[in-house]
């Protein structure tokens, strides 16, 4: 939120469209920016991401080949190999650890400055959220794929419309777990310290969005709880499923649409809790 061009205009309903897309358009390109300038940082990261991918590679495939049908949870050797070094790639896209900003500017006071900004702050958030997952599709998400492609075999999709389905489904990841970022950033409204929320988020959403194993290794009826009753799975899981082809075209479909109602529910609920936030914010020594 720093550093943002002040004569940003206003989003609000009332303005023309074209304005609102311009200035959405403008934070999202600052929030490229931003993370253009960190070029050390998102060198050793993908080198980190790509290390992971290794590890978790062999022991998926290891997996795979002590499995009585050699398919477990109903992939294939390919399908787990893509399958890891989307997940890889996606890790940095969907910003799943690490995001502390809201929290951080709530504990110091600085959020008072967000709310006398013409831009509400959940758009305030998303739109340089978008401009960063787009800087890390280039530098995050790419190396580790295409070092995945040089030292395993990857499953190439067979359905054309497999890669724009994906494309829509990395952006609801994106839009999603901003939303929930958001959420658990928030609790900062009310305790002051949203360490604790954070430290939770942090431990349980690589289980649940499939970071670690994909969710179709758990038991049917608990996967599909997961998968229905939570956004989890659609920030990691949902997006390695729709390449890997690993439903039907309808199955696959419904999974995106699935990700796209919980992406509105999520902005929905973030805007409502900050609307209630708002109401009883204090600054400390103000």
């Amino acid at each position: 939120m720093d550093g943002l061009d002040a004569r940003v205009p206003e989003i609000s309903p009332g303005r023309p469209f074209r304005e609102w897309v311009t200035t959405f358009g403008a934070l999202s390109w600052s929030g490229f920016r931003r993370f253009a300038t960190y070029r050390q940082a998102t060198i050793a990261g993908s080198f980190t991401n790509i290390v992971f991918g290794f590890l978790r590679c062999y022991v998926l495939l290891a997996v795979a080949a002590g499995a009585t049908d050699a398919k477990p949870g109903g992939y294939d050797a390919e399908q787990l190999a893509t399958y890891v070094w989307v997940g890889q790639g996606l890790l940095t896209v969907v910003a799943l650890w690490g995001w502390t900003e809201l929290a951080d500017r709530i504990r110091s006071g600085d959020v008072t400055a967000d709310l006398l900004r013409p831009v509400h702050p959940v758009i305030g958030y998303l739109a340089p959220d978008l401009g960063r997952a787009a800087h890390a599709m280039i530098f995050r998400f790419l190396p580790p794929l295409a070092v995945g492609a040089i030292f395993f075999d990857l499953y190439a999709p067979e359905r054309w419309f497999t890669v724009p389905l994906l494309a829509v489904s990395i952006l609801l990841a994106v839009i999603g777990s901003l939303g929930l970022r958001f959420l658990v950033n928030a609790t900062a409204y009310w305790l002051h310290d949203a360490r604790g929320p954070i430290t939770l988020w942090t431990l349980s959403a690589g289980i649940l969005a499939g970071l670690y194993f994909p969710l179709r290794f758990l038991p049917d009826w608990l996967a599909v709880t997961f998968w229905v009753a939570t956004p989890f799975p659609g920030l990691l899981q949902t997006p390695a499923d729709v390449l890997v082809e690993r439903d039907p075209p309808l199955m696959q479909a419904g999974l995106v649409a699935l990700q796209a109602v919980w992406a509105v529910v999520l902005l929905a609920l973030a805007a409502y809790v900050q609307r209630r936030a708002e109401k009883r914010l204090v600054a400390q020594g103000g």
